[in-house]
């Protein structure tokens, strides 16, 4: 796992640094607007955004506000497609089928505070807008609930990057430290 995890960093860390905020955009954008989810999480590219603010080659508050903006245009692109083809969607997509229906009783129970709460379940993420848009949440009651989600979403996740990517560069430098050590002892 771990020379996975480095290797992404890596590959991410070279690309430059606007490049960068596009997929940090881009992932969590794809994710539910175009039902990409399960082949690309967004909460991927946010944590991968604030490990790379964490080497200081783009602001944390950046990496924060386009893994919002990326969220919110996917979640809004997958709740109007639902209101337009809501059923032909999940007809299409058997896979998304078994979340329709949670999605519908969360939003009979809960309302708007469905819309801020299937940010956070993996699954009802990529359903979840598209099955409220389905249910005819009114925009006014939707979009408000989802900025808020989004905002503490990508806040968690681009934190949790950054916190991560300081400690993973703790990590490694101690790493190679005593790798060289070891090298040295070898040699000798």
């Amino acid at each position: 796992m771990r020379p996975l995890i480095e290797r992404a960093i890596e590959i991410f860390s070279r690309i430059p640094a606007g490049w960068a905020l596009l997929g940090v955009f881009l992932f969590p954008a794809l994710e539910t607007g175009l039902v990409l989810g399960l082949i690309l999480p967004g909460e991927t590219a946010v944590v991968l955004g604030g490990v790379l603010a964490s080497t200081g080659r783009i602001p944390l508050w950046a990496a924060a506000a386009v893994g919002v903006a990326g969220a919110v245009a996917g979640d809004c692109a997958g709740y109007f497609m639902g209101r337009r083809y809501g059923d032909e969607i999940f007809r299409g997509f058997p896979m998304m089928r078994p979340g329709e229906p949670r999605v519908q009783r969360l939003v009979a129970r809960f309302g708007a505070y469905a819309a801020f709460g299937v940010r956070f379940l993996i699954g009802l993420r990529i359903a979840g807008p598209i099955a409220m848009g389905a249910a005819r949440m009114p925009p006014w009651k939707y979009s408000p609930a989802n900025l808020f989600g989004a905002i503490t979403w990508s806040t968690i996740f681009s934190l949790a990057g950054y916190v991560f990517g300081e400690a993973f560069s703790a990590a490694l430098s101690h790493a190679r430290h005593y790798e060289e050590a070891a090298f040295a002892a070898l040699a000798v």
